[in-house]
C-alpha cells in the first residue's frame, strides 16, 4: 500500500472498524506501520489490515526560535542543564526522545518560568542520562555551581537532571559545596516536555521561587503529589526516588521538607529563628540555613569553595539472607578503600549462628584496611547495633554504624571522606568524619 505521509507527520490510520490518530513513526519491519498515540504510547499495525492512512498535518521541518527576554525588575538566576527527561523531547521519526540541542529549545516550552525570574546565565557542562554519570560529572557540576554561586548578579541556581540517580548527585553537591550562600535547586521531569502530562512546568516554576527564597541550601524541588498542586523543597542528603513513574517520585526520608511551594508562593516556612543560629525549625519544615532577606544584601555572604575530592574505590553492597561473606574478598583483592553495607533493619547480617558467618569475614577485611560502614535496608528509621546480641557482635568487628543516613548518601559521603588523604590516613579520623553531621545527613529527631 502506498501513502503520502512520512515519519513525523500526524495521520489518521483507518482499519475496518476503527480509526487511530497519531504521529507516524519509522519502522524497521516492512510489513508493520508504527503510530505514536496522544497518550504517549506506540502501537503497531500490520500493513495488510490498514485501509487508508490519511495525512492530517505535515511534520515541522524547523524548530521555533525563542527569545530570552530580560526584565530588570525581576531577580536573576542561573541554570545548569545536564540532561535527563526534563531536557529531552520527542523525536517524531523514531518515537523516542532526543536531547534538546540548545537551552532556547528547552525554554520555549516553559514561558511561565520567565514570569518570575530572568535566566541570566545558562551552563551546559554535558548532556547525559543520570545512569551514565559518575563522580567526575558530580565534580563538574559542583565546579560550575561554585562559579555561579560567587557571581553577585545571581540569586540562585537551578540544576536540571535525570531522575533515576538524581539523589546521588544531590548528595554529592551537598558535600562538595558545603555551606552555600544562596539556593542550589535540583529539579527533574518524570515525563518528557512534549507530553501534556509533563511535570516539568510546575517543577521549574517552583524551582524558580526556591531560587529566590531565603533557603541557602542544596535542595531538590519536585511534585509533592501526583497532581499539579504544589512541590516540596527537600534536603539534598535526605531525599530518595521511591517510585519509577509517578510525578511525586521523590520523598524526604527521616526528615521533613524545607518548604511547600506553589506556582505563585512559598508556604510552611517558620518566621521563628533559633536563638544563636541562622537556621529555622518548626513542625512543618526541616532545619535550613537562612540567607539575608534584605534585597541589598541578598547576594552577599562568604565565598563558596567547592571541595570535590573523591575516592573512586568505594562500593555499595546489599546483604541478603544466605549470602556468602566471600563477596568481601573481591573488594579487598581489587584494592577498594571502603564499602557501605546495606544491612537488615537495625543493622544485622548473619553471625556465628549461621553457616555463612559474616562476623569473622568482616573482622578479617577490616583488619586488612577496608572501611565498612553500616546502614539499614529499611527506608525509615535508624540502625542501632546495641538492641540485639548479634548487633553487638557485629559492632565489635569495627563496622561504622551510620545512624539514619540513607544508603546512597552514605556511599557518596564515604567516597568524599576517603578522598581526603589527611583524613584517610587514620581509621579513627575516618570514623569521626563519617559520624560528623556536615550537611544534615543525620537527623537526631525522627518523626512520623
Amino acid at each position: 500500500m502506498k501513502f503520502n505521509a512520512k515519519p513525523g507527520d500526524i495521520v489518521e490510520l483507518h482499519l475496518m472498524h476503527e480509526i487511530y490518530e497519531g504521529i507516524l513513526l519509522e519502522s524497521s519491519e516492512s510489513g508493520i506501520v508504527l503510530l505514536k498515540l496522544d497518550s504517549g504510547y506506540n502501537i503497531g499495525f500490520k500493513k495488510k489490515e490498514i485501509l487508508e492512512i490519511k495525512l492530517i498535518e505535515k511534520a515541522k521541518e524547523k524548530q521555533e526560535t525563542f527569545d530570552l527576554k530580560k526584565d530588570s525588575s525581576k531577580p536573576n538566576i542561573a541554570m545548569i542543564i545536564t540532561g535527563g527527561t526534563i531536557a529531552a523531547r520527542l523525536n517524531p521519526r523514531k518515537g523516542g526522545v532526543d536531547w534538546l540541542d540548545t537551552p532556547e529549545s528547552l525554554f520555549k516550552f516553559y514561558p511561565e518560568l520567565f514570569e518570575k525570574v530572568n535566566v541570566l546565565k545558562v551552563e551546559v557542562p554535558f548532556m547525559k542520562a543520570s545512569e551514565d554519570m559518575d563522580f567526575r560529572d558530580w565534580q563538574k557540576i559542583a565546579r560550575t555551581c561554585e562559579k555561579l554561586l560567587n557571581d553577585s548578579n545571581i540569586q540562585g541556581i537551578i540544576v536540571t537532571h535525570g531522575t533515576d540517580f538524581l539523589h546521588y548527585t544531590a548528595s554529592a553537591l551537598s558535600f562538595f559545596l558545603g555551606k552555600v550562600n544562596k539556593p542550589v535547586v535540583l529539579t527533574y521531569s518524570q515525563r518528557s516536555i512534549d507530553r501534556a502530562s509533563s511535570d516539568a512546568n510546575l517543577n521549574l516554576q517552583c524551582s524558580a521561587l526556591a531560587c529566590i527564597s531565603d533557603i541557602a541550601e542544596v535542595m531538590l524541588v519536585g511534585h509533592a503529589n501526583s497532581d499539579d498542586d504544589f512541590c516540596f523543597a527537600m534536603k539534598g542528603t535526605k531525599v530518595r526516588k521511591l517510585h519509577t513513574s509517578r510525578r511525586d517520585a521523590f520523598k524526604v526520608i527521616n526528615d521533613k521538607p524545607f518548604a511547600k511551594i506553589y506556582s505563585d508562593r512559598i508556604e510552611k516556612i517558620s518566621d521563628y529563628t533559633l536563638k544563636g543560629t541562622s537556621s529555622l525549625r518548626n513542625k512543618h519544615c526541616s532545619v535550613y540555613t537562612r540567607r539575608a532577606q534584605d534585597p541589598k544584601t541578598l547576594n552577599k555572604g562568604a565565598k563558596v569553595k567547592a571541595d570535590t575530592k573523591f575516592e573512586e574505590k568505594v562500593a555499595l553492597v546489599k546483604f541478603y539472607p544466605g549470602q556468602s561473606p566471600d563477596i568481601l574478598n573481591y573488594y579487598v583483592k581489587n584494592k577498594y578503600k571502603g564499602i557501605v553495607l546495606e544491612m537488615g533493619a537495625l543493622g544485622h547480617v548473619s553471625t556465628s549462628r549461621s553457616r555463612n558467618n559474616w562476623v569473622r569475614k568482616l573482622k578479617e577485611v577490616i583488619n586488612k584496611g577496608l572501611i565498612v560502614c553500616g546502614v539499614s535496608q529499611c527506608i525509615n528509621g535508624r540502625v542501632d547495633p546495641l538492641v540485639y546480641s548479634n548487633g553487638r557482635e557485629i559492632l565489635k568487628t569495627g563496622v561504622i554504624y551510620l545512624k539514619d543516613m540513607l544508603a546512597e548518601t552514605a556511599f557518596v559521603k564515604l567516597g568524599w571522606v576517603l578522598g581526603h588523604s589527611e583524613w584517610a590516613k587514620s581509621k579513627e579520623k575516618i570514623k569521626e568524619k563519617m559520624l560528623y553531621n556536615f550537611v544534615g545527613e543525620f537527623n537526631n529527631r525522627l518523626e512520623e
